[in-house]
């Protein structure tokens, strides 16, 4: 059996393939820089505890926080504690994202997700990375940035009235509980990501759809036009890009960018890419 993984801050998704058969899991998001390796052990026990007793030879992991070796450690050795014998190799999300979007091919990846991130990827490898820099520091374009933008116009009072009671009503929840659940509570990025969906719901309120096309401008104007992008295709993964796809086909555009695909999820290209090599 191997096990191929992808897992963002938000959720994991294994597939298991033993033979001809597959089975799907699906739980609850990994990430090594905000949590421990006996975290992350229970965490794996529990989204896949139909299969701790099964013989697994390789585990094909992809995940968020998975850019050092120090935290790459930190998977590998919570796998190692329950599939012994299992090789397991750990990757960052963006090569999950590349590998999924390209293949062993060229081109230009980029995550638009509960983070955000990009990379130049030149016959199967990366070559060039603009650090993402995380939800305070960067992440343009994520779900987790726009879902800070939108707290923070609607609490200080950028927003139309209508517009921000809708959004608090829309959530049941109070600019105090807000507060606390960025400043005082685990995932901060999940909680501003999991707003994102009130910018789906309400694309026809100008001053949210402008929001959106910003941070799409703000994600291609710091990240994408730092490559070099002549005669390169770009293509996105994640459920931000997916569920926005028209807007960031426009600011491509803008920025004489060559727009490629869109994934949702880039767990069906691992497949591919993993089971072709068998």
């Amino acid at each position: 059996m191997i096990l191929i993984l992808d897992s963002g801050s938000t959720k994991t998704h294994c597939v298991a393939i033993s033979g001809d058969k597959r089975s799907d899991y699906i739980f609850q998001g990994i990430n090594p820089f905000y949590q421990t390796e006996t975290e992350i052990e229970s965490l794996l026990k529990e989204g896949l505890t139909d299969i701790l007793k099964e013989y697994v030879k390789d585990i094909y992991y992809y995940g968020a926080g998975c850019s050092f070796p120090e935290k790459k450690a930190v998977i590998r050795n919570a796998f190692g504690s329950i599939f012994c014998e299992a090789d397991v190799i750990v990757e960052n999300d963006l090569l999950a994202s590349a590998r999924a979007l390209f293949g062993n091919g060229s081109g230009i990846a980029c995550i638009l997700g509960t983070g955000s991130n990009s990379c130049l990827y030149e016959n199967g490898a990366i070559t060039q990375n603009v650090p993402p820099l995380g939800f305070i520091l960067g992440d343009e374009g994520s779900g987790a940035a726009l879902g800070k933008k939108l707290v923070a116009d609607c609490l200080k009072n950028q927003l139309p009235k209508t517009v921000a009671d809708k959004f608090l009503d829309r959530f049941s929840i109070t600019p105090k509980e807000i507060m606390d659940k960025v400043y005082k509570q685990q995932f901060p990025n999940r909680f501003l990501a999991s707003l994102s969906i009130f910018f789906y719901e309400n694309l026809d309120v100008p001053e949210l759809y402008k929001i959106v096309e910003n941070s799409f401008c703000e994600f291609a104007e710091r990240n994408i036009c730092q490559y070099d992008c002549k005669g390169k295709t770009v293509s996105f993964s994640g459920s931000v890009a997916y569920y926005f796809e028209e807007i960031l086909k426009r600011v491509c555009s803008k920025y004489e960018l060559t727009f490629g695909t869109v994934v949702r999820e880039p767990i069906e290209g691992l497949v591919a890419f993993h089971t072709a090599k068998k």
